[in-house]
């Protein structure tokens, strides 16, 4: 009898990584509510071990073996290595100078009102045990657990925008600025709750050799063509993580740090806005799939969906609060604060892989990853619906 190979298995978990949460999109229709990013992030916690695996444990132990597992895993990790870059690489922060008294208020309450929501909701957490991760000190987790919920995730938001036509509209360039702020401090906070005392050397050594590095990096992507830039770009980004990740920062630091001294116009965007997609297309599906598999309900299943639904709460009702302040501080025409609010709620990915890193590093514990998990899901299946009738009542969009 022929013994099933890894390379079979692990082309059997590809096919289903694939197919379902496809045909869960296609033939529910759910784009309205749940973009396929969403559905293909909801499809990788059903087949994890916390539901599938534990209904069917003879599908996920054959399915989810450990070498494939660790194939999944390599390549989600490059995957989102990937998307990161691209992120850094969007950000437009000279509009935001432009515009910075605008921007600096807005980003700064559209950020720090659902922190200090998301501290209160962490300080919560911490009075029972099991949310709390092995390696995470006291402070690291209430302002990591606080961060995710202030997070926006700058690449869905664009697809998002785009999906509602507003993107190249004003109102959608100030969203951008907004967002494109709030990344700068989201991965800035994140290299704070990072910092290693033990290997501060190591780390003060990386930023040192980074900062020479850039120099020189820049320099030759100016003086070669675009068709070699894409793989420069590519050999940047894997020695930046593996900096980043030996010095203890984490490779998904070092991936944004490599995407944003990268200059945009270096590229055409048509190719870059289908590198995207495809990474997107392609890769990112396994990302989704690997983090699933992470999720855990040891604390107990309706205790983590409670957990998640306070984090919902802090995170929705902090983000709303700082928009609308900053509307009435700026003087916004009625009606935008609650548009640009609910679009500033898009969560999925970006949280999504600032709350791996926590796992990553023990600050958090498994259960916590989960909760964070279904709130940025939550979160993000709440733009679509609450956005449209807001963008009709402006006359914005389709």
């Amino acid at each position: 009898m022929h013994a099933v190979t890894t390379m079979e298995v692990f082309l059997i978990a590809m096919a289903i990584i694939f197919c379902a949460p496809f045909l869960i999109w296609r033939l529910g229709r759910t784009d309205y509510f749940a973009p396929l990013v969403v559905v293909q992030i909801l499809t990788g916690i059903v087949l994890g071990p916390g539901i599938l695996g534990a209904a069917f444990p003879g599908y996920y132990t054959f399915v989810f073996r450990p070498e494939v597992v660790q194939i999944l895993n390599g390549l989600g990790a490059w995957a989102v290595m990937l998307f990161v870059l691209i992120a850094g690489i969007e950000l437009d922060l000279s509009k935001a100078w432009v515009n910075r008294r605008e921007s600096g208020i807005t980003a700064g309450l559209a950020l720090g009102v659902p922190l200090v929501f998301g501290v209160l909701a962490a300080f919560g957490l911490l009075r029972f045990p099991g949310w709390i991760g092995a390696e995470g000190a006291d402070w690291q987790f209430v302002v990591g657990v606080g961060m995710a919920c202030a997070v926006t995730a700058l690449p869905i938001l664009i697809l998002l925008m785009e999906k509602l036509a507003i993107l190249r509209q004003p109102v959608g360039q100030r969203i951008l600025r907004y967002a494109s702020l709030d990344d700068i401090a989201i991965w800035g906070v994140l290299a704070l709750v990072l910092l290693d005392w033990e290997r501060i050397g190591r780390q003060v050594g990386f930023l040192l050799a980074f900062a020479v590095a850039c120099v020189v990096f820049r320099r030759l992507m100016r003086a070669i063509p675009e068709r070699d830039r894409w793989y420069v770009m590519l050999i940047w980004l894997a020695v930046c993580a593996f900096g980043a990740d030996w010095s203890g920062l984490h490779y998904m630091v070092g991936a944004f740090l490599a995407g944003v001294v990268i200059d945009a116009d270096w590229f055409d965007q048509q190719d870059m806005d289908r590198l995207r997609h495809n990474v997107l297309l392609v890769m990112m599906p396994v990302f989704f799939l690997s983090t699933g598999l992470r999720t855990e309900w040891s604390v107990g299943g309706a205790t983590v969906f409670v957990a998640a639904l306070v984090l919902l709460v802090a995170s929705v009702a902090g983000k709303l609060a700082g928009v609308h302040l900053a509307g009435r501080l700026l003087k916004w025409a009625p009606g935008e604060a609650s548009l640009i609010g609910w679009l500033l709620q898009t969560k999925a990915l970006i949280m999504i892989i600032f709350a791996n890193i926590l796992l990553d590093k023990a600050i958090i514990s498994s259960a916590t990853f989960t909760a964070l998990l279904l709130m940025a899901v939550m979160s993000t299946m709440l733009t679509i619906p609450m956005a449209t009738p807001r963008l009709r009542a402006l006359g914005m969009g389709r």
